[in-house]
């Protein structure tokens, strides 16, 4: 098999394709986001006062990178950290009101850029992308939702 039929080349590139989807629709409607950053508080909307611990579990990004994450979220005014009450070594996190505002604004353009990215796709294409993504990663229905 050639290198640019393996599987990992062609998620690689997938990648590259969503994460430019990203930034040109975030750049279109004037939101300075990542996709990693737009995933952390998505996890701060669903999972509020969390650690910043947790937040990269939820995510699936680095323990050791996410505090740069949150701290540009952070000085952006999107998030805030404060020690935690149970445990003064962690960092619990939650969304400042400008954050909830601009995640209500942007999530929407969000959903609709999957579609984008899996253009090529049908829908049931599609459904079946994602169940075997998820199968790939051995995620179950719950934790893919």
């Amino acid at each position: 098999m050639k290198l640019y039929g393996m599987p990992g080349h062609l998620i690689r590139r997938l990648h590259q394709r969503s994460t430019h989807i990203f930034q040109e629709r975030a750049k279109e409607v004037g939101v300075d986001l990542t996709s990693v950053q737009f995933a952390a508080m998505d996890a701060l909307r669903t999972h509020p006062g969390i650690d910043q611990a947790r937040v990269a579990a939820l995510i699936a990004y680095d323990r050791a990178t996410i505090g740069g994450v949150i701290e540009r979220l952070e000085r952006k005014g999107l998030v805030e950290r404060s020690v935690s009450e149970q445990d003064r070594r962690a960092r619990v996190v939650q969304l400042t009101e400008t954050g909830r505002a601009l995640l209500e604004e942007f999530t929407p353009t969000v959903s609709t850029m999957q579609g984008e990215i899996l253009a090529h796709l049908d829908e049931s294409e599609r459904a079946q992308f994602n169940a075997l993504l998820r199968k790939a990663l051995d995620l179950d229905a719950e934790a893919a939702d």
